[in-house]
């Protein structure tokens, strides 16, 4: 059953309301009053049953993935920066200031899973609907980033001792009693693969990689042969993964790069410091003016960014309610015909005429500019290193990043608005201080 949130306006006889102890004008405080808990509760209200013990409230547990995702935060340091931080608990619909967790840093994930990708999606698109007619522009820009997944850089030989350690495992947990489990010998091979690029080691180094690919195919086989049938259905799709990683090639196409994540892609992007990185190619659109994020879309594998334009314009589409007439690119992307939008990418002065040149160069001014916020998303919303299980993590954590970005961004703007109002205030006081009754202190010539 679907928890209430606290009447953030009901008295305690014994404690202070929120309201009375934090400072109403902070943008944490306005930007709660801004976003429509009400209707999030009613988008997730059909995924709760209507009875049985009532579960946390909706507002706690998006304010919480929010503030989580908006200051760097994980699933567990959330909770304790909640605890010492009343400008949270306010943010999360709290109406007095609480000393106890408000959940478990699991509950975290059960949420996740229980909103799915539709459920952030609605979490996103509040944080464009912040900004009304700033985020309907026409046109806007586009380009593609690697979300890396949290895995190790993956080489033959650590993958067949992860299928050596995961056989033993399984062995262990079956309980029937393997030939040799190869233990020690495999921790004295991983010593002698070391160094493989010396010229004197090398040899040496590429015998004990082979031995120990030898090791794990002899142990998915003895699996294969030991385990009775009912008990062997169980997993024979991790143990199809561990022939694939063994079988597979150099010059293979969609390789395994990692045995807990098989869905992550490498993919080049030319980068000179970071020639491969492992995850999923995402793609961003950002308004040309304003700089909102106003779509964001995963895909599987390493499609060409051309084949990303039409799902990245659809999903803003679907957000905004609005069809990007022009979309901004570089050259990266192939030039590709999308009903309804125009597409434009540098091409080296061709434009019909100067005013067109000019025009276009004003609009690939304004793309660059996107390269900075897909920085700010990796180092300060967490979509450097996706910590979340699965194609499906992929996506929600893109999404929660560009919310985090959007909100961040709103908070900004009211910071600096309010700042420029109390100063312009105080410039009228102090100019017409002779005649205003409130200002209390005057000057006077000698």
């Amino acid at each position: 059953m679907l928890g209430k949130s606290a009447n953030q306006n009901q008295k305690d006889l014994f404690r202070p309301l929120l309201k009375e102890i934090i400072n109403m004008e902070h943008p944490l405080v306005k930007l709660a009053d801004k976003i429509h808990w009400n209707e999030l509760e009613k988008t997730f209200l059909p995924l709760y049953s209507s009875t049985g013990t009532p579960s946390k409230p909706v507002r706690l547990m998006a304010g919480l993935l929010i503030l989580k995702q908006m200051y760097n935060l994980g699933d567990e340091t959330v909770i304790e920066a909640y605890i010492r931080d009343p400008y949270m608990q306010y943010f999360c619909g709290e109406a007095h200031f609480q000393w106890k967790q408000p959940c478990d840093p699991s509950d975290l994930v059960h949420f996740r899973k229980r909103i799915g990708e539709q459920g952030v999606e609605k979490i996103f698109q509040q944080s464009v609907l912040l900004f009304k007619k700033e985020s309907q522009e026409k046109e806007v820009c586009i380009d593609t980033t690697v979300q890396e997944k949290n895995i190790t850089y993956p080489t033959d030989t650590k993958l067949h001792v992860k299928i050596i350690r995961k056989c033993n495992q399984i062995a262990k947990k079956e309980n029937f009693k393997q030939r040799r489990s190869y233990s020690r010998t495999v921790k004295a091979l991983l010593i002698q693969s070391r160094f493989s690029h010396h010229p004197k080691k090398s040899k040496e180094a590429r015998q004990a990689q082979r031995k120990i690919k030898t090791i794990a195919g002899r142990l998915v086989r003895e699996l294969e042969n030991k385990l009775p049938t009912d008990r062997l259905v169980h997993y024979r799709e991790e143990i199809e993964r561990f022939k694939r990683v063994l079988h597979q090639k150099r010059e293979d196409k969609n390789k395994i790069y990692s045995l807990h994540e098989p869905e992550v892609a490498c993919i080049a992007k030319g980068k000179t410091h970071k020639p491969y990185e492992f995850g999923c190619k995402t793609s961003i659109v950002r308004t040309k003016k304003t700089g909102i994020i106003v779509g964001v879309k995963c895909f599987k594998g390493n499609p060409h960014d051309s084949q990303t334009i039409a799902e990245s314009l659809a999903h803003h589409q679907a957000i905004t309610s609005v069809r990007a007439k022009v979309a901004i690119v570089d050259r990266g992307y192939k030039k590709t015909n999308i009903e309804g939008t125009q597409i434009i990418k540098p091409d080296n002065g061709k434009a019909n005429s100067e005013y067109e040149r000019q025009k276009n160069r004003q609009r690939f001014r304004k793309r660059a500019g996107i390269e900075a916020v897909i920085s700010h998303l990796k180092q300060r919303f967490r979509m450097g290193r996706n910590y979340l299980k699965g194609f499906i993590g992929d996506q929600i954590n893109a999404l929660l990043a560009a919310a985090a970005w959007n909100f961040i961004k709103w908070m900004n703007q009211y910071s600096s608005s309010f700042f420029v109002s109390f100063i312009f205030c105080f410039k009228f006081l102090f100019k017409n201080r002779s005649s205003n009754p409130f200002f209390i202190f005057s000057y006077t010539k000698n």
